[in-house]
């Protein structure tokens, strides 16, 4: 098999992450400032140098930057969100994508999770009998981070940053991209932007809330899932950990449920299980696909609008 080689641009936080997962794949990096960049614009390396971009750049440059490498037929993992101010930027992009055969993959870390994977299969296998309700909570205490970073403490602040992550789970564990939520409450506590957001759906079934905050002093993920036939529940990430998933099975008439516990302390495997599956896909020759990039630009561009609007009101 040949080598293959991997760019990353952009050498923040998030870059130096993907620099040191993709091992050996890795052959440089782009950046306009770091001192340490080979190339200071992506257009300055030779297409000849490398197979595919880990892109870990602020939202406004993402569209230029993917039409620019996918239309030169190279792979690109871009982090979260995909978003686009003009409608049909990322429809553009996944036909250019899909012309070039080159792979655009939209990194979700947490799909691979080992509770999400569980919780997803749980789901999937009916065992939990009809799903009622789902809520979840994703927060993180860097609110003062976000508002010392002029590109971050802008525009909907948390609900992009975070609430992609959980719209993205729906879609994951519940096969379903709905365009029914919206937004319960959204606060300025700290920050310029929106630091603290709920937002919901209470059209269908299962019911979804999704609170998500840069205010949790102590970073944190839980989740509830009411069934039928119990419930399903996750408290922390691996990289928070330890992190539990429980089970409660339902007793009828009435009763204490029988339950049963997975708890993981390990360092967060997350990265290592994305960047390998992104390779696969590269390798494979996998069509892209932005259909739920499509999904989540449309409903985070009407959720953040209300947002802003509802944070804004004394």
């Amino acid at each position: 098999m040949s080598a293959f080689r991997a760019i990353v641009v952009g050498l923040g936080v998030q870059g130096h992450k993907r620099r040191r997962f993709a091992g050996d794949d890795y052959v440089g990096c782009v950046d306009p400032v770091h001192e340490k960049a080979d190339w200071r614009n992506i257009k300055d390396v030779p297409l000849d140098s490398f197979d595919c971009a880990l892109c870990c750049v602020p939202d406004d440059p993402k569209i230029e930057l993917l039409t620019y490498l996918l239309g030169n037929g190279k792979h690109v993992l871009v982090e979260k969100p995909l978003w686009a101010a003009k409608e049909g930027d990322i429809e553009r992009l996944d036909a250019l994508a899909k012309a070039n055969g080159a792979v655009c993959y939209t990194a979700y870390n947490h799909r691979f999770e080992p509770h999400y994977v569980r919780m997803r299969d749980l789901i999937r296998s009916g065992d939990l009998g009809e799903i009622y309700r789902c809520r979840m909570f994703y927060g993180n205490g860097t609110a003062r981070l976000v508002r010392n970073s002029e590109w971050r403490d802008q525009g909907a602040g948390v609900l992009p940053d975070l609430g992609s992550h959980l719209l993205d789970t729906v879609a994951y564990w519940f096969g379903e991209r709905l365009d029914t939520f919206e937004v319960y409450t959204s606060n300025c506590f700290e920050n310029q932007a929106p630091d603290h957001v709920i937002i919901g759906t209470e059209a269908g079934k299962p019911k979804i809330e999704l609170e998500m905050t840069l205010l949790s002093w102590r970073n944190h993920f839980t989740c509830d899932v009411f069934a039928e036939n119990g419930s399903a529940h996750i408290e922390s990430l691996c990289k928070w950990g330890p992190a539990t998933f429980t089970r409660r099975m339902r007793v009828l008439p009435s009763g204490r449920p029988p339950e049963g516990a997975v708890t993981l302390v390990e360092d967060d495997p997350t990265w290592v299980e994305e960047y390998s599956h992104f390779k696969g896909l590269c390798q494979d020759g996998a069509q892209a696909d932005l259909s739920n990039d499509i999904w989540l630009n449309t409903v985070l561009g009407r959720l953040s609008e209300d947002a802003i609007a509802k944070a804004a009101k004394p």
